[in-house]
């Protein structure tokens, strides 16, 4: 208890067991009594067990009686269940993979439509697994859509609530505490598995207010009033509430609409935040995440967007109309202006950056839009059409962010200056940079995948004009690529690949320790540097 409510910083947890009628000891136990016995499996005889002290006949074992063609039975089962599950997802593409932040070990892999007919109820349905990289073995949870999902997160706290965006344009969450009871069944290999529909939907509910493009990203917004707690218990126990969770989803679609939801301890701050940026944006109503006090097994007539039985729900907040803020006197040239990724700043998430189809990052603010510089530029002059596909803030140096674009270059930019501090234009050989990411253990090293499959290893203390390893992914292609790590474990960090190949498989590759162990002074080499 007290590690969990003062954190565990110098403290060490240790049981120990003593009798203090002997002082002449610091620490002294009873005589424990031993002794020996012995097992052996599978039986010979009729005898398996027994004892080293007595040799009577009551300290010996009876060999059960085995049913043999039922245990043979039984394991060719399972084999054949497993093997079910591995065709099931296997001939599934893997779309996108996510890892929550905050539970290390938790990962969510999106599959889209099987290429082939497996199983009628599933096959016009498109699949999303959660998994524990340490118990790889099988999907911790299945879940079920019914449009092609674009981008997934957790929520910020603890990996329970599970938020997405469709190609359609709406967003669907799923509370994983549920029980599997009231979700789809499907038996396979005559067992019954359960695949988890959304807990909720926008779709068909909120019409007026849902977003009319693809949704190209959603990201979780740690707000203020947002309290630390402890990750002690499983991401998926049901005694683990919302209360007292303060936090943001917010969702972009293409055409420049940016929904934002907060949860429900912070739905009383609803009104003050539209005042605040009444003066600036042009406003809808948003959406609030709700936890209804019970759930309603039998449904209910007015929140028709929610399964029976559950009890998350959206309701409609804000939204803001990104068209303005990312005009240009140039863009007509190019027509509309499509906006492709955004990300919230860690240390003030008022802030947020947003990646269009022109090489130019917006940078906006909740509050108030006029904030310097309003855009990040590329190195060279001019309006390009060069998609900036991901955007990544430094967990260490907040204010720094990566950009990665179609044509293969990389900038590395700071929240102050509107021209990149460094921009790499040929690390890839001019091909689209798709994933990029921080390492959440090294400050200086970062990780970029492109379109030809490709992995490219970067370490600014080592080299800062180029990578310093990459490695090809053959034959079997990889299409998606997510980072996992721990940064709280000094000594003994660990830094996970987890890959996503064309033929739906998803494997696990860890890094050698020099990618994953800091320098004792990495992180104030890499401010220096910052500073050049």
């Amino acid at each position: 208890m007290y590690i969990r409510n003062f954190g565990k910083k110098n403290t060490k947890q240790a049981y120990v067991q003593y009798n203090e009628d002997n002082v002449e000891r610091d620490v002294q136990t009873e005589d424990i009594e031993t002794r020996e016995v012995w097992t052996q499996h599978p039986g010979e005889g009729s005898v398996v067990s027994g004892g080293s002290e007595e040799k009577d006949f009551s300290d010996v074992t009876v060999v059960p009686k085995i049913d043999t063609p039922r245990l043979s039975s039984f394991l060719r089962a399972a084999c054949q269940v497993h093997s079910v599950l591995h065709v099931l997802f296997f001939w599934r593409k893997v779309s996108c993979l996510h890892a929550s932040r905050v539970q290390r070990q938790t990962v969510v892999s999106v599959h889209d439509l099987p290429e082939k007919a497996f199983a009628p109820s599933l096959d016009s349905r498109h699949l999303l697994c959660v998994w524990d990289i340490w118990q790889p073995s099988g999907p911790q949870k299945v879940l079920i859509c019914e449009s092609k999902v674009t981008c997934c997160c957790f929520s910020p706290l603890k990996a329970f609530l599970l938020f997405a965006g469709t190609i359609h344009g709406s967003v669907v969450l799923w509370d994983l505490r549920e029980d599997s009871r009231i979700h789809h069944y499907v038996r396979l290999s005559n067992c019954l598995w359960a695949f988890r529909t959304p807990t909720f939907s926008t779709d068909g509910v909120l019409t007026s207010v849902n977003h009319q493009s693809p949704l190209q990203a959603i990201e979780p917004v740690v707000t203020s009033a947002y309290k630390k707690q402890s990750l002690v218990l499983s991401p998926f126990s049901t005694q683990e509430e919302m209360a007292g969770l303060s936090f943001h989803i917010a969702s972009l679609d293409e055409s420049g609409i940016l929904n934002v939801w907060v949860s429900r301890k912070c739905q009383a701050m609803l009104t003050a935040e539209r005042n605040r940026l009444g003066g600036d944006w042009h406003l809808t109503w948003g959406m609030v995440v709700v936890e209804l006090p019970k759930a309603d097994i039998s449904g209910s007539m007015s929140d028709l967007g929610l399964i029976p039985g559950g009890r998350v729900k959206l309701v409609h907040s804000t939204a803001i109309q990104l068209g303005n803020s990312l005009s240009h006197k140039d863009s007509e040239f190019w027509g509309s202006t499509q906006t492709l990724s955004v990300k919230f700043l860690p240390s003030d998430p008022n802030h947020f950056v947003v990646g269009t189809d022109m090489g130019l990052i917006s940078h906006s603010t909740r509050q108030d839009w006029r904030v310097s510089p309003k855009v990040f530029r590329p190195q060279q002059h001019g309006i390009r059409p060069i998609k900036v596909n991901v955007i990544d803030f430094s967990p260490f140096e907040e204010t720094v962010f990566l950009a990665g674009c179609s044509d293969g270059s990389i900038r590395l930019h700071q929240l102050t200056s509107e021209r990149p501090f460094m921009q790499w234009d040929s690390s890839t050989s001019g091909r689209s940079v798709i994933s990029l990411q921080w390492s959440p253990t090294r400050p200086a090293v970062f990780l970029v995948q492109d379109d030809a499959s490709r992995i490219y290893i970067w370490d600014l203390l080592q080299n800062d004009l180029g990578p310093v390893a990459q490695q090809p992914i053959s034959p079997d292609r990889l299409v998606a690529m997510t980072i996992m790590g721990d940064p709280e474990k000094v000594s003994g960090s660990f830094m996970a690949l987890v890959l996503a190949r064309a033929s739906g498989t998803v494997d696990i590759q860890y890094l050698k320790r020099r990618w994953t162990t800091p320098a004792a002074d990495e992180h104030s080499q890499l401010h220096v540097l910052l500073q050049k």
